[in-house]
């Protein structure tokens, strides 16, 4: 009986942990191929099969444009299928056109110029890059963002903050020459520049000073014990001093707040992965579906909004994640259409077919590299 109430309580594992990852991952999902759907019909090619998920098929139902629209039983990402795709990933048929219907041959995408094929597979990221846009436009509008004066509260004993002379009650003009306006700017700013020196503008009884800050890079850990790096300088802001409120905003001028953010997780994400193949990262962070699952489920427990807010971060990631010029993803697909126009004709089909085969080996490498990560953070690992 236990088991039982463990399971289906609001913090158990299926309406706990299960439900959110489903919600997060579904809409994400859906979006990402929505947007390939889309643009593939607005330039003329034929969908066969729009799935969110992959496996047997649960449910599913034909329009009246002979497209199967299905839900499949493993929740681990979609696809659909053109007329003229061998398969899920898109990958060709091969030029010979001739099984094809006549009908089937006039909107089959390998049959379109490389310009509208380019555009569909790139409308699946830019999808998702717009969900994110309008996820967090519709937070700043509707709920606000929390904002809190660029004003040092406490100082760690021992920090770096105490060791340049920084002291509570100073106030942070400007990054490197970069204006503050509010404390989570300095947050995002120091924590990738860890062992990097920052030009710091205080403002300290109506004068500015300046001092050379170096953050140093420490463990964190957030609300729910999981364990990050990130550069620190020793300074907290509170809510006795630091004027912690809410603010809400316009729509347009929302709008405008939204992008900024995705295009601030675009380059916080895009900044990981590349630092991760240069060594200069950790690739500890790199995370799977048991982490989005674990994460989700722990959001979920702060409240919808909160939700909301992952749901577009993750968006953004997957986004990045598919523009990675990699055989058997967008990006990768990307790669082929560009040496396409610049040659003239496709890429040899043999080329192809060795691309799509190495593709496929680094992202189901990615895959058990991504899982083991998680076992090893959700059992106490590293």
């Amino acid at each position: 009986m236990d088991f039982v109430t463990g399971l289906f309580s609001t913090n158990g594992f299926l309406i706990g942990t299960v439900l959110p990852f489903l919600f997060v991952l579904l809409v994400v999902v859906f979006v990402h191929e929505l947007g390939h759907y889309l643009v593939g019909r607005w330039c003329g090619i034929g969908a066969k099969v729009f799935s969110v998920g992959f496996g047997p098929e649960i449910a599913g139902f034909y329009d009246k444009r002979g497209t199967r629209w299905r839900l499949s039983l493993i929740p681990l990402g979609g696809y659909v299928k053109f007329v003229g795709d061998m398969n899920a990933a898109s990958t060709p048929e091969g030029f010979d056109d001739s099984d094809l219907t006549p009908q089937e041959r006039a909107v089959a995408f390998q049959n379109k110029s490389v310009g509208r094929r380019a555009a569909t597979v790139f409308a699946g990221p830019a999808a998702n890059f717009v969900l994110a846009i309008v996820i967090f436009t519709a937070i700043f509008s509707v709920f606000g963002r929390g904002i809190a004066d660029p004003v040092v509260s406490e100082i760690r004993p021992g920090s770096v903050a105490e060791q340049v002379g920084l002291q509570p009650g100073d106030r942070f003009v400007s990054l490197d020459g970069i204006p503050v306006k509010q404390f989570s700017d300095v947050q995002r700013y120091v924590s990738v520049r860890a062992g990097t020196t920052i030009v710091m503008v205080m403002e300290r009884d109506g004068k500015e000073l300046t001092f050379d800050v170096t953050p140093k890079l420490l463990d964190i850990k957030d609300r729910f014990g999981n364990k990050m790096e990130q550069g620190v300088i020793g300074v907290v802001n509170n809510a006795k001093t630091g004027g912690h409120r809410i603010e809400k905003y316009g729509v347009g001028e929302s709008f405008a707040m939204a992008v900024h953010e995705t295009w601030f997780v675009i380059q916080r994400t895009g900044g990981y992965i590349a630092g991760v193949f240069t060594g200069r990262e950790k690739a500890d962070q790199i995370g799977g579906p048991i982490r989005v699952a674990q994460m989700s489920g722990q959001v979920a427990t702060l409240g919808f909004v909160p939700l909301l807010n992952l749901a577009a971060i993750l968006s953004i990631s997957i986004g990045l994640l598919n523009l990675l010029p990699v055989p058997i993803l967008d990006g990768g697909h990307l790669v082929f259409y560009l040496f396409e126009a610049l040659r003239g004709k496709p890429v040899p089909e043999r080329a192809q077919e060795y691309g799509y085969r190495i593709g496929f080996g680094l992202i189901l490498g990615l895959m058990v590299f991504a899982t083991w990560n998680d076992i090893s953070t959700l059992f106490g690992g590293s």
